[in-house]
């Protein structure tokens, strides 16, 4: 079983509203097969806290427009790692050395990446050789 296509939509729109906002290394990564509880993680990264907390605000209000709400969230007064839970996708944003020191691209390396439709733009150099394996198996 792999993500269904309203998660990767979600997940779509939540990058697109990230680019936005200048997020850097965006990822979504199918974490469905591994995961019960949802389907997608989205992992986004910024240098500042303040951009952290940007990015957030877009992404939810690029989603509220769609009449979606996060389930939880977690982390926004901080600003180091947001986490926003809409359930079929778990949005991560977190400041640049947080994204570093906990890794969590490598943590799930093994789970299939999704295309977020980016045109290569922010996306993840470590998970971009996958992104492009994946599109020439379809």
């Amino acid at each position: 079983m792999s993500a269904s296509e309203s998660s990767i939509g979600i997940a779509r729109a939540a990058a697109h509203a990230a680019v936005d906002k200048i997020a850097q290394d965006i990822v979504a990564i199918d974490v469905s097969e591994r995961l019960a509880i949802t389907d997608v993680f989205l992992i986004a990264s910024a240098p500042s806290e303040r951009q952290v907390n940007a990015i957030v605000d877009a992404i939810e209000e690029e989603l509220s427009k769609q009449d979606l709400k996060p389930v939880r969230r977690e982390g926004r007064s901080e600003g180091r790692w947001v986490l926003l839970d809409y359930a079929e996708v778990v949005v991560h944003v977190q400041h640049e050395e947080d994204r570093l020191f906990y890794a969590l691209d490598r943590l799930w390396k093994d789970c299939p990446s999704v295309d977020l439709q980016l045109e290569g733009q922010h996306v993840s150099p470590h998970l971009a050789g996958e992104a492009a394996a994946g599109d020439s198996e379809s």
